[in-house]
């Protein structure tokens, strides 16, 4: 429980604690193909964000980025958790900047999957339209459009649509039908620019911080121009682009960002770099580990 509020998570593995954040409309099942290998080495903690997922539902829950990296503070608390490395992906990337801007001792090292940022335009007409009464009343149709229409969208995230994976799509739709799922994801909608303004004023506050970067060159979500800025700002950071690669990396190749995220925790901090990895064939499955399930 954090402040009387159950949150969702699975946990694998021990070892130094690994924090891993879903993005927008995601879930702690997104990372479905990561956890098992992630936890040979690390204490694993996959979270369902406030609001989302497997967690409860809050009405009213302060959706801005602030409040939610001070939640996940309340959630370290819960747990004992004095210091992590945090994984995150899109908007979770964001809370998980601003979590480090306002907890810098609590962070070890950050894995950032396309996380949205200031630097990023791809996409604010949509948000834009979002923001509207009649881009609202759509949105909240979304739980009830029919499957194959949520999974073309979904396939429009990679870059090669060939790689979706069974069940990959519920980690998406599961908890849109759960009341209040909207109601968060519109918040976090409507306060988009003014949260990105202050994630960009706290930016100089994560230039001594570790982070490795990770983007498709296919993302049609976060530019790929974007992260370059980033790094630009962030002396410490390493870019990693993934050629032929979507908005959701780590799902669409996992192999080849499982691995990368081990080399990243175990060894010691690489010097700037931007590393180019080679397109090739993924795996279908990996070996299975226990999970286990519960809530902070």
């Amino acid at each position: 429980m954090v402040d009387g509020v159950k949150v969702h998570y699975q946990r694998a593995g021990s070892g130094r604690p690994l924090l891993l954040l879903h993005g927008l409309v995601g879930s702690a099942k997104n990372w479905r193909r990561n956890i098992s290998f992630l936890a040979q080495d690390s204490d694993v903690y996959a979270i369902d964000l406030f609001n989302m997922g497997e967690s409860e539902r809050v009405p009213g829950l302060d959706a801005g980025l602030e409040a939610t990296a001070d939640r996940l503070a309340a959630y370290m608390d819960a747990l004992g958790l004095e210091e992590a490395d945090i994984a995150a992906h899109s908007h979770g990337g964001a809370v998980a900047m601003m979590f480090a801007a306002r907890h810098s001792d609590r962070v070890r090292r950050l894995i950032l999957f396309a996380p949205a940022n200031p630097f990023c335009d791809l996409g604010h007409q949509l948000i834009r339209f979002y923001q509207t009464r009649f881009g609202i009343w759509v949105a909240r149709q979304i739980p009830s459009l029919p499957r194959m229409l949520k999974a073309t969208a979904l396939s429009r995230m990679y870059g090669d649509p060939s790689r979706v994976s069974a069940g990959a799509l519920e980690g998406y739709i599961e908890g849109l039908h759960i009341p209040g799922t909207m109601d968060h994801v519109l918040q976090i909608v409507q306060r988009w620019f003014v949260d990105m303004g202050l994630l960009r004023s706290v930016l100089e506050q994560l230039v001594t911080k570790p982070m490795l970067l990770i983007w498709g060159d296919r993302d049609r979500a976060v530019g790929l121009n974007s992260a370059r800025e980033l790094q630009r700002i962030l002396p410490q950071s390493s870019l990693m682009v993934l050629p032929g690669v979507g908005h959701i990396a780590f799902e669409e190749m996992p192999e080849v960002c499982n691995t990368a995220m081990r080399e990243w925790l175990m060894k010691p901090l690489p010097s700037e770099a931007r590393v180019t990895v080679s397109r090739h064939a993924e795996p279908a499955t990996f070996a299975s580990h226990a999970i286990k399930r519960g809530a902070a």
